[in-house]
């Protein structure tokens, strides 16, 4: 028996303005697995932020269904919607958005506060220790987030995607502003998370590299999806 599904799009698409249409995706149809580690490559233009944006339901389709956990994100109220992205899903963006008022501690645990405004308990503290030790930045914890390097910052923002414990991880262009050495140290963390933990990993991406390590490669042109490779089952 195989894995379930964990996030899936039915029959998306998306249609912005009114006047003058944009289709930017038509007629999506895409599942995720448990535990699974894609890829989704395209050029500038192709859909690819506008897909990343509604897997994430920070956009809403057009028309079609986004689950996630076999429930209908497209049907809940914004607050509702809100509550339940920040439970079910984590996000590494290119550019960290870390706060620059904060130490890396306290940016790891922001999606807690988030959560449940007031102070952070003892398990949440222990458990972002716990991340931080994962992703090798203990002895940074106490620095603010603009005094360490670019990779760092990175791996601080990966931390605080998996606070929550989310069923997937979005990861856009994680490693787009890194050199080769601090891409390939981050891409090993991921894979390593993904392994250890199970976690649903869509990394969205213009680096044919990182693709290629990837269990499956889903690439978008026009809006559509043009080919869909799983990898880990052709080998």
């Amino acid at each position: 028996m195989g894995r379930q599904n964990v996030l899936e799009l039915r029959g998306v698409s998306k249609v912005y303005g009114t006047v003058i249409k944009t289709q930017a995706l038509t007629e999506v149809n895409l599942g995720f697995e448990e535990g699974s580690f894609s890829a989704i490559i395209g050029q500038s233009g192709s859909g690819k932020s506008t897909l990343l944006n509604i897997l994430g339901t920070l956009d809403k389709p057009t028309t079609g269904d986004v689950l996630i956990a076999g429930r209908r994100t497209t049907e809940m109220k914004k607050n509702e919607l809100a509550k339940f992205r920040n439970v079910n899903l984590g996000f590494i963006f290119q550019f960290h958005y870390l706060l620059p008022e904060f130490t890396v501690f306290e940016n790891v645990v922001m999606p807690y506060l988030i959560k449940d405004k007031g102070s952070v308990p003892f398990a949440v503290k222990e458990k972002a220790e716990k991340l931080l030790a994962l992703v090798g930045l203990s002895q940074v914890k106490d620095k603010n987030s603009q005094q360490i390097s670019g990779g760092q910052q990175q791996r601080t923002a990966i931390a605080r995607a998996l606070l929550n414990n989310p069923k997937v991880v979005l990861a856009d262009e994680p490693t787009g502003n890194l050199d080769s050495d601090a891409s390939e140290a981050v891409y090993q963390l991921l894979r390593r998370i993904n392994k250890e933990f199970g976690t649903t990993f869509i990394i969205v991406t213009h680096d044919r590299r990182i693709a290629e390590k990837t269990d499956r490669i889903i690439e978008i042109r026009d809006g559509r999806i043009v080919m869909d490779v799983d990898i880990a089952r052709a080998v």
